[in-house]
């Protein structure tokens, strides 16, 4: 399951790649000579028209061979207008661009009809009431159903969180729904400092109670499901990019950096889940991948796109001896990270640790 769950979510994820930059070559009107999924020696392939499509050997990957792409292509000139290096800076630019944003793109559609099928969300339930905390001073007990705070219509326990860690020793009148009935409490919620998902120090407000673990099914219609889809995409395209700034200020620790073995062993335990979480997950993964593909470091997207920004203010191409050193050190950089995510996948194998 765990095997086939990734070969399903990584072809799935590359193809969408692929597929954004095939379709804006076509639409600019490029040829494109190859569609591979991977790298490698052909293992299968067939051509349909003009273009070979393949199913390459090394399936880390995989490209779109338009005509014209490479520096020392020959192209006779009748072919020069349908070559890649042969076209404006702007149609180049909408190329490389589209294989990253198809990826983001992709993961929005799929959490939309996430949010159509409907997702569980936590019910904000009392399932423990720790001793002596502002809970159970007010009178909270174990059952307790929070219906409202401060007047505040409440349906989910993250609804109900975010407003008492934004209020810490601010007086909150909370109604609970107890056998049938209902009642109100005053509570205070005492300051405490808690690391954020980065492991950054904050102070939040606290009251000292637990989920019950209950759940329902939240579903969303159509222009619901469709402003879930576009914020939630936004909110993690954003996670991801402050995500990288903390690992390079070391705010994060590179232990959590994973490659392809966490991939893989996530992807099993996501799809055995079920369905939902598979899907989910695969956004997540999406998304991830637009945005690192947008890095402006040589060889990946960001970096086609630097050159390509770089040659529109010169209005000249940069130099192949440039172009040639940038990639070279572009690779190493990429190698260099595909070993240490390895080595950590590899350590955690080893030791049973999981991410910090």
């Amino acid at each position: 399951m765990t095997v086939v769950s990734a070969i399903v979510l990584l072809g799935v994820l590359i193809f969408v790649h692929e597929l954004g930059h095939f379709l804006f070559a076509k639409a600019m009107g490029v040829k494109v000579m190859k569609f591979s999924l991977g790298f490698g020696p052909r293992v299968v392939g067939k051509k349909y028209g003009e273009t070979e499509y393949l199913i390459s050997s090394v399936p880390l990957g995989g490209y779109v061979k338009m005509l014209g792409e490479e520096k020392g292509d020959q192209v006779p000139e009748e072919d020069r207008v349908r070559a890649f290096n042969f076209q404006p800076v702007w149609k180049r630019t909408l190329i490389v661009l589209f294989g990253p944003l198809f990826n983001i793109f992709f993961a929005a559609i799929v959490l939309f009809f996430v949010f159509l099928a409907g997702i569980p969300t936590l019910l904000p339930e009392v399932g423990e009431v720790v001793p002596d905390s502002p809970a159970a001073r007010a009178g909270l007990v174990k059952g307790d159903r929070v219906i409202e705070i401060n007047g505040k219509p409440i349906r989910k326990w993250e609804e109900m969180t975010g407003i008492i860690h934004k209020s810490p020793e601010r007086k909150l009148r909370v109604t609970i729904r107890r056998e049938g009935g209902t009642l109100d409490y005053e509570v205070i919620p005492e300051r405490k400092e808690s690391p954020n998902i980065f492991g950054e120090k904050r102070e939040i407000g606290i009251i000292g109670i637990r989920p019950s673990g209950n759940t329902y099914v939240e579903k969303e219609g159509l222009s619901g499901a469709f402003i879930q889809a576009v914020t939630r995409t936004w909110d993690i395209s954003v996670l991801t990019v402050v995500s990288i700034g903390k690992l390079m200020q070391r705010t994060i620790p590179v232990e959590t950096i994973g490659g392809p073995i966490l991939i893989f062993q996530m992807a099993g335990q996501q799809a055995a889940q079920g369905p939902l979480s598979f899907f989910v997950f695969m956004s997540l993964i999406s998304i991830n991948l637009g945005i690192l593909n947008l890095l402006p470091i040589p060889i990946l997207d960001g970096g086609h796109i630097l050159f390509l920004g770089i040659e529109a203010v010169r209005r000249r191409p940069m130099s192949e001896k440039v172009i040639m050193v940038a990639n070279k050190l572009g690779l190493a950089i990429i190698v260099t990270l595909i070993v240490f995510a390895f080595y950590n996948d590899i350590m955690r194998l080893l030791t049973g640790k999981m991410i910090p």
